[in-house]
């Protein structure tokens, strides 16, 4: 298949630059994956399409304030952008301009209780960069680092945790698993109250999720690889879940790749951890997913070629062609769709 396959015509307009004031009130445009038929909802009716017996899969991953903004000991502004603890104080970086920044170049953050050192420029072009600090990183971080948001949010966040699901905890990804945004915990509480299982998964999202797909064939991408862990207390309700006739269903394109990577070939799951670079495109046959929540993703991104995995690339091209002409909010901070 052909990437130009999976381009669909959209407005700059509808990108959400802000997130909405209330988190399930976003529109929910409902997808039966067999048909293609759609209904126009918000999110918090998404109360009407969960079954008792089913199980929620959620990414517990929490955004770093990675976005450090500083400058170098002999002048000029810069930006490093953390990717990847390599340990040892150092990480993995994107640095800008990237020019300015060669090995040995030292780097001043806010009064100066952060530097920095670049010791290294990798073959991609990104740095190791080595910190220097006092005290704990994270706590640092909390205090000079700011969300790295993806490119095409312009506007400032005002609230640095309306970036950060409401269940998030692992610290540890570049981007946030955005479908899970829309949930409160109050309307948690309520699909508790249905009957509906919730269980976590981690993978730490990285930049590689907005990295564009270059290749003229959907085939010759390479993803980037992002780590991902399953819990046995996760892999037990899981297997449970099946047992009984329930639906896993993952809440966002990174709980749908981590359980599609750690099934068990027998269907069946179990405790453990891989780097994963799966790419799911149309042709897959899914393992684990029986359904998706998910928000609406970029012309010829592989998160939409994963969901036409699921539900069929004409169908999909066709539910966001209504959702463009329904004038519904795309991205990270827009609506969301259910495909069941």
């Amino acid at each position: 298949m052909k990437t130009q396959d999976f381009w669909y015509d959209l407005p700059e307009e509808l990108i959400a630059q802000t997130p909405l004031e209330q988190r399930d009130a976003s529109r929910l445009l409902v997808m039966d994956r067999e048909t293609g038929a759609l209904e126009h909802k918000h999110f918090y009716d998404i109360l009407d399409y969960l079954h008792p017996g089913d199980c929620l899969v959620m990414n517990d991953s929490r955004v770093l304030p990675a976005r450090l903004l500083g400058r170098r000991l002999t002048g000029g502004a810069v930006e490093v952008l953390l990717l990847r603890d390599l340990g040892g104080k150092r990480w993995e970086c994107l640095c800008r301009p990237g020019r300015k920044m060669q090995a040995g170049q030292q780097v001043v953050f806010g009064d100066g209780t952060l530097t920095a050192t670049v010791r290294e420029v990798q073959e991609d072009g990104n740095r190791v960069v080595e910190f220097h600090y006092e005290g704990i990183f994270l706590e640092i971080l909390e205090r000079l680092g700011k969300m790295p948001l993806p490119p095409y949010i312009k506007e400032e966040l005002q609230d640095q945790e309306r970036y950060q699901t409401v269940y998030s905890r692992e610290n540890g990804s570049a981007a946030a698993p955005t479908a899970g945004l829309h949930f409160t915990k109050e309307l948690l509480g309520k699909i508790r109250e249905k009957g509906v299982q919730e269980t976590f998964i981690t993978l730490h999202v990285g930049l590689g999720t907005f990295r564009p797909v270059k290749a003229e064939n959907i085939d010759e991408h390479h993803m980037h690889a992002e780590l991902c862990m399953m819990r046995q207390e996760t892999a037990d309700i899981l297997n449970d879940t099946k047992r009984r006739g329930g639906r896993i269903i993952c809440v966002g394109t990174t709980s749908c790749r981590t359980l599609e990577s750690l099934v068990n070939e027998d269907g069946t799951f179990s405790g453990k951890s891989c780097w994963t670079d799966i790419f799911i495109y149309p042709g897959y046959a899914f393992k684990a997913m029986d359904g998706l929540i998910t928000n609406f993703h970029l012309p010829e991104s592989t998160l939409v070629m994963l969901v036409s995995a699921f539900a069929g690339r004409e169908h999909i091209l066709h539910a966001y062609a209504e959702a463009v002409r329904q004038r519904y909010r795309f991205f990270s901070f827009g609506d969301a769709m259910f495909i069941g």
